[in-house]
C-alpha cells in the first residue's frame, strides 16, 4: 500500500465534502493530528477504521487501499450494448449502460457475457395484434430455469421477470428492430435479434 497515494486521496476526498481536518477527525473519533499525518504519507488508517472511511467518503474500502479512485470511459446511451449482472446466491438481477464495479451478498459481481442463441435454445416468437408472444419449452424447473426476458432497443429496455416453475409466455409491443435478451440459470445469458 502507497501512504502517499492513501494519503492523497483522504485529502481529495476530504476537500470534495468540504470537511476541514478536524471536522473528519470528530466525524472518526480521532485527532486532527492523525488525519494530517496520512495525508502527508506518513501513516495510513488502521485496518478497524476502513470501513468508517468508506462510510463517510462514499467509496469502496479497495479503493481507499489502492490510493485511486479509477473513472469508466462513458459507453454512450444505446441500450443494446447494456451490460447485465445476476447474483448466484440471491438471483438479484442488475444492469449498467457503462463499466460499473458491483457486489451483492459480499460478492463481486462478474459481467454476463451474452452468447447468440442457436436454432436449438432461441425463443419462440409470435407476432398477434402489434405484439410479439414470446415463449419456450424450456422445462422452467426450480434448479433450472429463465430468470428473465429483456427486449432492448437503442433507448430503451423491457425487463420481464419469470419464475420457477411457470411456463414461460410473455408479449411485449411489436416495436422496432431490438435484441431479445433472456438468462438461464444454468447455461448464461443468451440473445437474438428481432
Amino acid at each position: 500500500m502507497d501512504t502517499q497515494k492513501v494519503g492523497d486521496l483522504i485529502y481529495r476526498l476530504r476537500k470534495e465534502k468540504g470537511f476541514t481536518q478536524k471536522q473528519l477527525a470528530e466525524q472518526l473519533h480521532l485527532s486532527d493530528r492523525t488525519i494530517s499525518k496520512w495525508e502527508r504519507g506518513q501513516g495510513y488508517p488502521d485496518v478497524s477504521l476502513l470501513p468508517s472511511l468508506s462510510a463517510v467518503f462514499g467509496v469502496n474500502i479497495e479503493n481507499i487501499l489502492d490510493g485511486e479512485l479509477p473513472a469508466n470511459d462513458f459507453i454512450g446511451g444505446n441500450m443494446k450494448k447494456a451490460n447485465y449482472f445476476v447474483c448466484t446466491t440471491c438471483h438479484n438481477i442488475v444492469l449498467a449502460t457503462g463499466d460499473v464495479t458491483l457486489s451483492c451478498c459480499g460478492r463481486k459481481l462478474e459481467q454476463l457475457e451474452a452468447k447468440k442463441a442457436t436454432d436449438d435454445n432461441k425463443l419462440l416468437l409470435t407476432e398477434s395484434d402489434q405484439e410479439w408472444f414470446i415463449s419456450s419449452d424450456h422445462p422452467m424447473t426450480k434448479e433450472h430455469y429463465i430468470s428473465f426476458l429483456a427486449f432492448a432497443t437503442g433507448d430503451q429496455i423491457q425487463l420481464i421477470k419469470q419464475f420457477p416453475e411457470w411456463s414461460l409466455q410473455s408479449r411485449i409491443p411489436k416495436k422496432k428492430h431490438g435484441k431479445l435478451l433472456w438468462y438461464d440459470t444454468k447455461f448464461g445469458l443468451y440473445y437474438q435479434l428481432v
